[in-house]
């Protein structure tokens, strides 16, 4: 088994993990930086699921597709509760473009993960 296979879901995850850690760092330095501790929050969890969850697929064999799958389930659900809090600030440019890359990393990984069912 190749990683090749998840390279689109593998692209999507260091992307989204980037774009969290870029919103995290915005949401730090705005004005009213106490508002946006939740956002933060969900920005650092995401971006480091997305990271565990893409080394993950990348060392994968038919031996552990089982725990890629489980980790990419849950890195969907964290990039979609991402999104949510970061659709809650979409005035601002970084969480709407935020909120943008963890929906289309949340599709990936769902993608991936319900395509090799083992």
């Amino acid at each position: 088994m190749s990683h090749e296979k998840f390279k689109a879901c593998i692209d999507a995850c260091n992307q989204c993990a980037s774009e969290c850690e870029h919103c995290a760092t915005a949401c730090c330095h705005e004005s009213d930086a106490k508002m946006m501790e939740k956002c933060i929050e969900l920005d650092r969890y995401c971006a480091d699921m997305c990271r565990t969850a893409a080394a993950f697929m990348a060392r994968s064999d038919e031996h552990t597709i089982s725990f890629v799958n489980k980790f990419c389930d849950l890195c969907a659900e964290i990039c979609d509760s991402c999104a949510k809090e970061c659709e809650k600030h979409s005035h601002m440019e970084h969480c709407k473009k935020c909120a943008e890359v963890c929906r289309k990393c949340a599709e990936e990984c769902r993608a991936m993960s319900h395509a090799n069912v083992a």
